[in-house]
């Protein structure tokens, strides 16, 4: 019988890269899955370049995944603390060609057996729309859904 595929959730609020990174270490991540629309960040570690950088001295890779980013209405809706309209928007924004295409990749690669983890910024899966994808991910594959988390220091 076939293992049962494992996925993964952190998000970096209020965290520095050092105990993010061995988070991510000690859980024996393969690939972080960056679903950020925009892989910049003023935290310091966490743009696309650095973090994929740091990732790989540690054996783990890096895949930003564009596609399943949050759209800029849905940012600004989050920001103004409107989550019904984020989910009603980033609803709407999985149905679009490059989010789907970008979903079967993912399910792709949990069903290969890495172990993924999905980083977004905000530190409570709950809150964020990386838990959709970890949903459908997870119903697609039967994949175990485990949310990481770092305790803020920030």
């Amino acid at each position: 019988m076939a293992k049962k595929p494992r996925l993964f959730t952190i998000g970096y609020e209020k965290t520095p890269p050092a105990p993010f990174l061995d988070e991510v270490s000690a859980a024996k991540i393969d690939l972080l899955v960056d679903v950020r629309a925009i892989a910049a960040s003023r935290r310091p570690g966490f743009s696309k370049r650095q973090l994929a950088a740091e990732l790989d001295t540690q054996g783990i890779g890096y895949l930003h995944l564009r596609g399943l980013g949050t759209p800029k209405d849905g940012r600004l809706a989050a920001r103004a603390g409107k989550m019904d309209e984020l989910f009603h928007i980033y609803a709407a924004h999985l149905k679009t060609p490059q989010a789907r295409e970008q979903m079967d990749e993912l399910e792709s690669i949990v069903r290969s057996g890495r172990r993924v983890c999905l980083l977004c910024y905000e530190r409570d899966a709950h809150h964020c729309h990386r838990q959709w994808i970890a949903e459908e991910i997870s119903r697609r594959t039967g994949a175990t859904t485990t949310d990481l988390i770092v305790a803020p220091t920030i």
